[in-house]
């Protein structure tokens, strides 16, 4: 860089983590290994955790002086999020997670697209990546349609507006304008905050160049509570936003009515020997047809284990989701 070239905005990389032991230091090793000419931080709000992280945590601040701990009491990432934004020093504000990836020359794509577009949020696609057979079809359902929607954050598309993007970068100014994430928010934080963007007449911008390695669930407990969680809340953005009441959002849980009454008349019917009746257990064949369909369709390339988990994946995330969101509507209140 010459005398006459301005050096690059300074950027704070912030996190909320908990129980990322596992992940987290190749997480932050990838922040601090960005081909960045500006100043460059990370701060990263940590959890109370039962697997170590805050020991990971505090060797890595060993390794990079420019990493920052702060401590995030209650463990929920909307507060941990705020916690770590507003004790960053820089202007410009990039979002990362535990289990993330940052690829090489991310930070400085994502401060190229804020300048050029004057947005108030940057950000590009969540890619999936497994290393074992479930993982991998966990992989695969999310970067399709079948899985969780068309959102071109998971399938791709054009660069342009958006109604949301993975993580993404922020200006100081615009978080400080609509106040951050919303802590009531346990979930879909980043979803609800990009609404208030927009609602709020900002730009929230797409960039597909801009993909982000994500590492899937392993079990498939772990993936049925994610999906029955993230189910969950997305009844209670719709009971703040009911304009977002979407089919894609509202698939899941009808699916779910609708298999599992055509299991419970279906069964019904056979015991009281009533055909009529269980001819209901067609609705749930119907779907599992429609699943495996979906799964052959997006199978291309994949081995044969991680074929065979392909279906069972995509019916968990619509099953779990589903019941989440029914869940989420029977309950008076906000899920804890």
């Amino acid at each position: 860089m010459t005398s006459n070239q301005a050096c690059p905005p300074g950027v704070s990389v912030f996190l909320a983590v908990r129980d990322e032991a596992a992940h987290l230091e190749r997480a932050v090793d990838q922040v601090f290994a960005q081909d960045y000419a500006g100043p460059l931080e990370a701060v990263m709000a940590v959890g109370p955790s039962s697997d170590g992280t805050a020991a990971v945590a505090a060797k890595l601040a060993k390794r990079h002086p420019r990493l920052k701990i702060v401590a995030n009491p209650s463990g929920r990432t909307p507060e941990g999020l705020n916690l770590a934004w507003r004790a960053a020093k820089h202007d410009y504000l990039i979002r990362a997670d535990g289990h993330s990836l940052l690829p090489p020359g991310y930070v400085r794509r994502v401060v190229e697209v804020l300048e050029e577009t004057g947005a108030a949020n940057v950000g590009g696609m969540m890619v999936p990546e497994g290393a074992q057979p479930f993982q991998k079809a966990v992989a695969r359902a999310m970067s399709t349609p079948y899985g969780i929607g068309a959102e071109s954050f998971h399938t791709g598309g054009q660069a342009g507006p958006a109604q949301t993007v993975y993580l993404g970068g922020y200006r100081r100014s615009d978080l400080d304008q609509v106040g951050g994430f919303n802590e009531s928010f346990i979930r879909a934080q980043d979803w609800e905050l990009n609404h208030r963007l927009i609602e709020a007449g900002k730009l929230v911008w797409f960039d597909p160049a801009l993909g982000v390695i994500y590492r899937p669930r392993r079990t498939w407990r772990a993936l049925s509570r994610q999906f029955y969680a993230t189910g969950r809340w997305r009844w209670q953005v719709i009971k703040s936003y009911p304009d977002t009441a979407t089919a894609r959002y509202l698939a899941p849980p009808a699916a779910t009515l609708t298999v599992g009454l055509g299991l419970v008349l279906g069964l019904i019917g056979l015991v009281s020997r009533r055909g009529w009746l269980a001819a209901a257990l067609a609705l749930p064949g119907l779907y599992g047809v429609g699943v495996a369909g979906a799964s052959a369709a997006a199978s291309r390339g994949l081995d044969a284990k991680t074929r065979g988990w392909l279906p069972v994946v995509i019916a968990t995330m619509h099953m779990a989701w589903g019941t989440g969101f029914l869940r989420g509507l029977a309950d008076r209140g906000r899920p804890g």
